[in-house]
């Protein structure tokens, strides 16, 4: 009898070990919490030790660190406790031209405070800042200071803010001829020159874009910059959103194509339709990059409102036959109908 129990015994615990968590499973929510009252008091802590396809929860505060989210951490959500995204604000300060311990300098994107790279990653409702202050460090003429570069494809992003000035957000892909579809919903991102920029397929929906005032009465700066390859139809499209500014008058562009080391086949694509435009939109609002025009991008608007809407030959609008073509869901769809849209 001793025996019999002891075997059921023996193969109840088999069969429970079988049904244990493993430790991957075991993190696959962690909390973060800078006051010590989660698993983790840095965000990074949180993202080595969640598995693939898990949630990093952050609670409440200001979270100074650089971040980065490696391709194989696939599927995971970062997300604040709160709902509101300015509780949880992840910043660092470096510019392009910080000098590193060793005396080389950051570059353009190793001065982002978080470097995202997994693909299906998605944040919500907290903040992204890179505070690097220009007028504080004279000495760093390159000013460049993304606070989020993302590399990955099917990536969400929810109520999530980006604040910056120069190349706020970098929104690449892994490589040229790789795919980045990456979905920006309610977000609000604020900057001055270049600061929405990258190779990525971006759409920004019912965004908040903050064309912040460097000062001057005639160029204040770009909204974007995008890097498009020419293959791809898709670049970057912003729609339903709206375009704040206290800058002056007719002193911001829509954006200028950028070629990445003259790169001939990173040809622009950029919409921007049915979105408010303030006045300090330029009324000629698209304008040349390193020596390349911007009559070859594929610049366009459509049915935009407010004080810096307009037409005419220098503002391309989207023929309303098309108009059907160029929606987020046709944006992000790429091979596998991917739709991240409601």
């Amino acid at each position: 009898m001793f025996k019999t129990l002891l075997v059921a015994s023996v193969l109840a615990g088999a069969s429970l070990a079988a049904t244990a968590p493993t430790s991957a499973a075991a993190a696959a929510n962690v909390v973060v919490a800078k006051d010590g009252s989660g698993n983790y008091t840095t965000v990074q802590a949180g993202i080595n030790a969640v598995s693939a396809g898990g949630t990093i929860s952050v609670k409440p505060g200001t979270y100074r660190e650089v971040i980065t989210v490696p391709s194989g951490k696939t599927g995971i959500t970062l997300r604040g406790t709160t709902g509101n995204a300015a509780d949880v604000v992840i910043d660092y300060n470096n510019a392009s031209g910080t000098k590193k311990p060793d005396g080389s300098t950051y570059g353009t994107s190793g001065s982002a405070t978080a470097t995202i790279a997994a693909n299906g990653f998605t944040a919500t409702a907290l903040t992204f800042r890179n505070s690097f202050d220009r007028k504080a460090h004279p000495e760093i003429t390159d000013t460049q200071a993304v606070a989020v570069k993302t590399t990955g494809d099917r990536m969400v992003f929810d109520n999530v803010t980006f604040l910056g000035h120069q190349d706020t957000l970098y929104a690449d892909t892994a490589a040229v001829g790789t795919a980045g579809r990456q979905y920006y919903r309610n977000c609000a991102i604020s900057g001055d020159v270049d600061f929405m920029f990258g190779r990525a397929t971006a759409v920004f929906d019912r965004a908040t874009i903050t064309a912040l005032d460097r000062g001057s009465s005639s160029n204040n700066g770009f909204l974007t910059a995008a890097s498009t390859r020419r293959s791809n139809p898709y670049g970057f499209l912003i729609t339903g959103s709206k375009v704040v500014s206290s800058a002056a008058g007719a002193s911001f562009y829509l954006g200028r194509p950028w070629h990445p080391s003259g790169d001939v086949d990173a040809i622009a694509q950029v919409l921007i339709r049915e979105t408010a435009l303030p006045a300090a939109i330029k009324p000629a609002p698209w304008t040349d990059m390193s020596g390349f025009s911007w009559k070859d991008a594929r610049f366009s608007e459509y049915r935009n409102t407010g004080p810096g809407a307009g037409t005419g030959a220098d503002r391309p609008q989207l023929p309303a036959a098309q108009a059907g073509n160029y929606t987020a869901q046709k944006y992000l769809a790429g091979g596998d109908g991917w739709n991240p849209v409601h």
